[in-house]
């Protein structure tokens, strides 16, 4: 088989990416340095690990982003609208909770 040296690479990256899959985040530093990465070496040449290192901080500055922005809406939907919102009690004046004599 001529691609029988191929397969333990396979295996390894499969294994390696394989936490990745589990959730998904933006950003993040090792998705940021690898496509800068790519864009560094497609500029020209030597600048790979300069664009590595860009994509990685900025990877890290959206995923803090995203992050910061998840707390701030798991808060805002953990607190209650108002304070009668659960007890079913009305704040109007012109209601009555006794019958009228």
């Amino acid at each position: 088989m001529k691609y029988s040296h191929l397969v333990f690479p396979m295996f390894a990256c499969a294994f390696i990416l394989s936490p990745t899959f589990g959730h998904a985040e933006p950003g993040g530093c090792l998705k940021g340095a690898m496509a800068g990465g790519v864009a560094g070496h497609f500029v020209g040449s030597g600048h790979a690990k300069g664009g590595a290192a860009a994509g990685c901080a900025a990877g890290m500055v959206r995923r803090h982003n995203a992050r910061k922005a998840a707390a701030a809406q798991e808060e805002h939907t953990a607190q209650p609208s108002s304070p009668d919102a659960d007890t079913g009690s009305s704040s109007s004046p012109h209601e009555t909770t006794s019958p009228p004599r």
